[in-house]
């Protein structure tokens, strides 16, 4: 092979960007040190520094090296063993390129994670085998999820200091299992490992014989990310306005998601302008169609008048136009959210002042349940509503993250003070005054208002059934026989006579939820449809039941909220520890017959009383 083919072979290599998080001293800045060393991707002089490094400062044990201090750069890190600040790295091999960001365990450092995570493709999160799923773990599995990487590698590692016990694997995996569900993590694969050994880095060891997946080096090399951009929604949002002589005039940036074609109808955001594609330029000449991630200028058939930090899309394809928007944000600085300030937002190509209206709650990100606050400090999540100064193009995160996506920069320091990521549009006469539970009311007040019904009244059905309509939530972790005893319950009520009906969280998601995916950033929008619909089921008189995962107090008083003004009450089945849920009655893991009737003693329903419906 020539030089120019190695060259072009390299250079049309996919590119694959992945972080590696988790708690601290779990292994993450060894694990790649040792990824590139077993893969020979190091130089003899940084082998060479490398060993003369582990005798002075190393912490991997007399006569180890410590492949860490290939990434801890830092003075303080090498200091005290931990990773501080994100450290990028940038490797390659005969089947892919790789930039790895290796980010820091600590909690005060969650804003570098979150840092580092935002253009990765995949995530490794590291498991200490003898520690188990800690705090960290679940802090950086639920970033992850919310900055939608789709794709995540497990890495148990350390497993030399359990005897490569599979048991100690097949326990971890299933407590990640446990708490990711509701995350929404998909395409999970887990990896036994020993990072400081190489066990499982770039080969399959003989050290654990009953592990059937593939080497680390291996699933990065061949995990498929093709499927992960966006080609259906056109937008480019424009950089420079090329204008070289009177003869040509096009407009230059990059291509962040979709594609375009000559003759393709586009339209101009915010002038809502139509016009056609004449020409694609590329410093290397025209094209047919362009892609994402390509840096391109289109040519347009007309003369329109496009500025820098304005979008162009498909005529027929176009994103959320407006000046308030609801998304979750990552704080960044010392000083706390201040809603009364004014801050600079940038969004693509554009930048604009922006305030926050309304922080709706805080999401602690150790147990996942959500706070009512009025601020947000250092490295705190929570959901907010911003109004622009301009009106910006913008769309769900989860659909296209690059125009879903912002920060928000101090007015004064211009430092980063937030990172911010778009759930949905909000129209300026809607955006919330006070919490979001005094926005639910207000929803409620209109509701009830507007209620259309029959003239059958709440009073007649409860005379024809004998009960009134009741909503009963069964709520409990994955495994732990919600299911089951629903089943037994809506059995047993109809056994007494009783109107009950069980529809499983399964089939909500299959139907009533058929739309949105199931994953922690549409949890508001489940939990909302759940409350209508147990609105509508107690109104028609039924006794409603359902299931659901690890319910929060947050989530239960919105419930409760949607279903006025009829009876409700929660079941908690096996509970997380970490959960403060105010149950009505707080059951085991799988209850049985006796702990049914309690539950129809405590919902009022054991005999067919008449009187109880007057």
């Amino acid at each position: 092979m020539d030089i120019n083919s190695f060259l072009n072979e390299h250079e049309n290599k996919d590119l694959l960007r992945f972080l590696t998080c988790g708690s601290v001293d779990d292994g993450k800045s060894t694990l790649i040190g040792r990824l590139l060393f077993d893969s020979k991707l190091l130089y003899d002089d940084q082998i060479s520094a490398l060993k003369k490094d582990s005798e002075k400062t190393g912490n991997a044990g007399e006569g180890e090296i410590d492949y860490a201090l290939l990434l801890d750069g830092l003075k303080a890190e090498r200091e005290q063993g931990i990773t501080i600040d994100v450290a990028y790295r940038y490797f390659s091999t005969p089947k892919r390129k790789f930039i790895i960001a290796d980010t820091p365990g600590h909690e005060q450092y969650t804003r570098n994670m979150a840092t580092g995570a935002s253009t990765c493709d995949l995530a490794i999160i590291l498991v200490d085998a003898r520690k188990g799923v800690l705090t960290q773990t679940r802090r950086h599995s639920f970033i992850v999820s919310l900055l939608g990487i789709k794709h995540v590698v497990v890495a148990i590692n350390k497993m030399d200091l359990v005897d490569y016990d599979e048991k100690v694997y097949n326990d971890i995996k299933k407590e990640f299992h446990s708490f990711s569900e509701t995350l929404g993590l998909k395409n999970i694969q887990f990896i036994p490992l020993s990072a400081l050994k190489g066990e499982n880095v770039k080969e399959i060891g003989e050290a654990t014989p009953w592990y059937n997946g593939p080497s680390l080096l291996e699933h990065l090399e061949n995990v498929n990310i093709s499927e992960d951009k966006n080609f259906e929604d056109f937008r480019f949002p424009v950089q420079y306005v090329n204008r070289p002589n009177l003869d040509f005039r096009g407009f230059a940036g990059s291509v962040i998601s979709g594609t375009i074609k000559p003759g393709d109808a586009i339209k101009a955001l915010p002038s809502q302008k139509e016009s056609k594609v004449k020409n694609i330029v590329t410093a290397d000449g025209n094209l047919d169609e362009a892609f994402a991630g390509q840096a391109i200028t289109i040519e347009l058939e007309d003369e329109i008048d496009i500025s820098s930090g304005e979008m162009i899309v498909k005529a027929d394809n176009t994103p959320e136009v407006g000046k308030s928007f609801e998304a979750m944000v990552i704080w960044m600085s010392e000083k706390a959210l201040d809603p009364s300030r004014t801050y600079y937002i940038k969004h693509t190509t554009n930048r604009t002042k922006a305030k926050v209206d309304t922080i709706n709650y805080s999401v602690d990100v150790n147990t996942f349940q959500k706070n009512e606050t009025d601020k947000l400090d250092l490295n705190e999540i929570g959901k907010v509503v911003i109004s622009t100064h301009q009106p910006l193009f913008f769309d769900n995160y989860e659909k296209i993250q690059e125009t879903g996506s912002f920060i928000l920069v101090d007015t004064l320091s211009n430092n980063t003070v937030a990172a911010g990521l778009i759930t949905k549009a909000v129209k300026t006469e809607d955006v919330p005054v006070g919490s979001d539970k005094e926005v639910i009311k207000r929803h409620i007040s209109d509701r009830e208002f507007n209620w259309e019904g029959g003239v059958v009244s709440p009073k007649q059905r409860a005379a024809r059934n004998h009960h009134h309509g009741k909503t009963v939530i069964i709520t409990g972790v994955a495994g732990s026989g919600k299911q089951e005893f629903a089943s037994n319950l809506e059995s047993q009520l109809f056994s007494n006579n009783l109107n009950a009906y069980y529809l499983g969280m399964g089939a909500i998601k299959e139907g009533l939820d058929a739309d949105i995916s199931h994953t922690y950033k549409n949890r508001d929008e489940q939990v909302r449809r759940l409350g209508e619909l147990a609105r509508i089921m107690t109104d028609a008189g039924l006794i409603f039941i359902t299931t659901i995962h690890s319910l929060n107090n947050y989530e239960l008083e919105r419930l409760k909220l949607l279903n006025t003004p009829n009876e409700f009450f929660v079941i908690s089945v096996g509970q997380d520890e970490n959960s403060d849920i105010a149950a009505d009655i707080d059951l085991g893991t799988n209850p049985d017959s006796a702990d049914v009737s309690r539950v129809i003693s405590l919902l009022g329903a054991q005999k067919i009383i008449p009187e109880y419906c007057i």
